[in-house]
């Protein structure tokens, strides 16, 4: 598939790595195409696309900035209806805590900001070194999703396939809610309880 990463970061950068490994064509959509940074992007093999341009060069489009950018780089993407964007944000404030939650979250502002779009959450409830690599010797990750839209789902599941996780559908799109709170448990215990982030949720079954 041609994937499209809104995002240049630890989790933007490892998504594109293991999808590429998986053959899919992948291109980072960034504001400067020029900088030392597209520079150093560009020697790691990465493509790159501004977001304009991103809707045209995508079949899926992933969501990977700071929940503070989220507004402008919707807006900055042009027309996304149709097209399969999947929100991989946590809506975290400065001291890392959830800034909504309970009644909306930030699955359900993307497909708020981003009308007709068929939005898929996904990738948002583990780190970035367990997208660069999921293997672990018990078995399999988890990786929870949701959504509205049932094909834009198996297309998003097949993709968590690719980079060796479990996909588990979740239901609608308003589980969301239910998924960012379960990331900051990751957070959480990665960061604040210094777990470290050599870890993930599996789910296991009789």
């Amino acid at each position: 598939m041609d994937i499209v990463i809104v995002g240049a970061g630890n989790v933007g950068r490892a998504l594109a790595g293991g999808w590429r490994k998986a053959g899919h064509k992948v291109t980072l959509a960034v504001r400067d195409t020029s900088g030392a940074k597209a520079a150093e992007l560009k020697q790691q093999g990465f493509s790159l696309v501004e977001p304009k341009d991103a809707a045209k060069a995508g079949d899926v489009i992933v969501l990977s900035v700071p929940w503070p950018a989220l507004a402008n780089a919707v807006q900055s993407l042009g027309s996304l209806a149709g097209k399969v964007v999947v929100d991989a944000i946590n809506p975290l404030t400065a001291d890392m805590s959830l800034a909504i939650g309970h009644d909306d979250s930030a699955g359900e502002t993307v497909a708020r900001l981003a009308g007709g779009a068929r939005v898929v959450k996904a990738f948002n409830t583990t780190g970035a070194d367990n997208m660069a690599d999921s293997g672990y010797g018990g078995g399999k990750l988890m990786m929870p999703i949701a959504g509205d839209d049932a094909d834009a789902k198996t297309i998003v599941m097949s993709l968590a396939r690719d980079l060796g996780f479990e996909p588990v559908d979740t239901g609608p799109l308003a589980m969301s809610r239910h998924l960012e709170p379960m990331a900051m448990v990751w957070i959480k215990l990665a960061i604040v309880q210094k777990m470290g982030r050599d870890f993930g949720f599996a789910v296991l079954r009789r």
